[in-house]
């Protein structure tokens, strides 16, 4: 969370400039702010690299090299006209073709349009983000920074699917727990959202208690890792761990951008329709985790040969995909629309079929329906399983406040859910779970149910079909 109210005074001000300059879609004003963002670390990455070799007595190539006027420094002082027409014509065409060369995310930017359409929107965009000095902010406060620019997907309308809300995401980390060494992955990254949570939750049980602070969100702050001893590993979270996936270019660039505010210098980011014929990946991650799009539908022609159900529904589809991508023993934890787990076609059968009799399906978590509120309404659950493991029992939590107000304002509330879930959750405190008696615990928020008694339902996985009621 965004604490310093100067920071956010900025952003606020960034946000509105645009909105009255003519750039009302949340999801286009974003990306254009990405552009900008990313085009001031641009030259002060290159400054700090020359500075670093200059120390080291070696030489240093500048990413500017022939292309000086490309500087932030130096088109960010030009007249407005000139400042606009400069950096339509001339940064973008010189961003464009960098290539793979460098450690930034250049590549997503070779089909970047810039669309900002006033001199005197840019040229107060340009001091905005001068005044926050980027830079000079630690990884920390960067990364805080733009989560607070995301928060406007909340409003976002039909773009707000693209954000599942951080508190939500958080919960889902910490009850499938990634840890130091894992390979991780979103096939439907969004905003890159789960991999920064998982990222940072790796980094937080690898920094020491003294260090670390918690906001009043429960998000945690001053993660420095200082417990990963072995640089190997270290590098192997920063280059290895984290890999997306989303085939929408927009979000691609946001995502990516996002990753490089949190420290991931060149995320593995990447522009991929994962249900279609072209990707290839299988049992590669040890953790995924994801929201990916609901009731939507792919056309048939196109789907991938991997899939054992026949169906469309991009919603069992990136379930099945994501059992493909896990390797034996990896993770996942997934949001789902309640249809599937107990929607009676064939294909929601057999997915449910795979999670049951093919993994561990440690958890189910209803969600009530206002947590995915202003910009849907739709109920949904967490699923949490584990790959390899035939299901004995599955644990269910009907969760029915997560700490903000179920309406369209979705306010702050002392009622919430979330602590009780983790700490009750079977990987946390198994004794205390499963001392108790199966059918005796129904009446409770949670409770445990034979997988046996679900096969005999048609392998319905809905809370309502065991919650005993009055």
């Amino acid at each position: 969370m965004l604490t310093d109210s100067i920071l956010k005074s900025q952003v606020d001000a960034l946000w509105n400039r645009f909105w009255s300059g003519g750039i009302a879609n949340p999801l286009t004003a974003i990306e254009q702010m990405s552009y900008l963002l990313f085009l001031r670390r641009l030259e002060d990455d290159d400054n700090a690299q020359s500075a670093s070799a200059k120390r080291r007595g070696q030489s240093h190539t500048s990413i500017f090299r022939g292309n000086e006027k490309c500087r932030w420094s130096y088109w960010s002082q030009l007249p407005g006209e000139q400042m606009l027409k400069h950096v339509r014509d001339t940064v973008f065409e010189f961003l464009r073709n960098l290539g793979d060369e460098t450690s930034t995310f250049t590549q997503y930017m070779q089909d970047a349009m810039f669309i900002i359409p006033k001199a005197s929107l840019l040229q107060e965009a340009v001091k905005i983000i001068d005044d926050m000095h980027i830079s000079e902010q630690n990884i920390d406060v960067q990364g805080d920074l733009y989560e607070y620019l995301l928060m406007q997907l909340t409003t976002a309308g039909k773009n707000g699917q693209f954000r599942t809300p951080r508190h939500i995401i958080r919960m889902m980390v910490k009850l499938v727990n990634p840890k130091i060494g894992d390979r991780m992955c979103d096939p439907a990254g969004g905003t890159a959202g789960f991999l920064v949570a998982g990222y940072e939750h790796i980094l937080e049980m690898n920094t020491s208690d003294e260090v670390k602070e918690y906001d009043e969100e429960g998000k945690v702050h001053h993660l420095i890792g200082d417990k990963i001893a072995d640089k190997k590993l270290l590098k192997f979270l920063k280059t290895h761990t984290l890999t997306g996936f989303d085939f929408d270019t927009t979000m691609v660039r946001i995502g990516a951008m996002n990753l490089m505010l949190h420290g991931i210098d060149n995320p593995n980011f990447r522009y991929t329709d994962a249900l279609s014929k072209s990707f290839t990946e299988k049992e590669t991650y040890d953790v995924v985790l994801a929201n990916p799009p609901f009731k939507g539908s792919i056309d048939a022609s196109d789907i991938n040969e991997r899939f054992s159900l026949k169906t469309t529904k991009t919603e069992l589809l990136f379930l099945e995909l994501m059992y493909d991508l896990l390797v034996t023993g990896g993770r996942c934890g997934v949001i789902v629309p309640d249809g599937v787990l107990f929607g009676t076609s064939n294909a929601h059968i057999g997915l449910r079929k795979i999670l049951l009799d093919k993994c561990n399906v440690e958890g189910i978590i209803s969600m009530p329906s206002g947590v995915f509120k202003p910009y849907a309404g739709v109920s949904t659950a967490i699923i949490i399983f584990t790959k390899g493991e035939e299901t004995k029992n599955v644990w269910f939590y009907d969760m029915q406040a997560d700490g903000f107000s179920l309406d369209d304002k979705r306010q702050k509330i002392s009622d919430n859910d979330i602590p009780d879930i983790i700490e009750k959750f079977p990987k946390h405190n198994v004794g205390a779970i499963h001392e108790l008696p199966l059918q005796t615990k129904k009446e409770n928020k949670c409770f445990l149910v034979p997988a046996d008694e679900i096969r005999a339902n048609k392998y319905d996985l809905s809370i309502s079909r065991y919650k005993k009621i009055g």
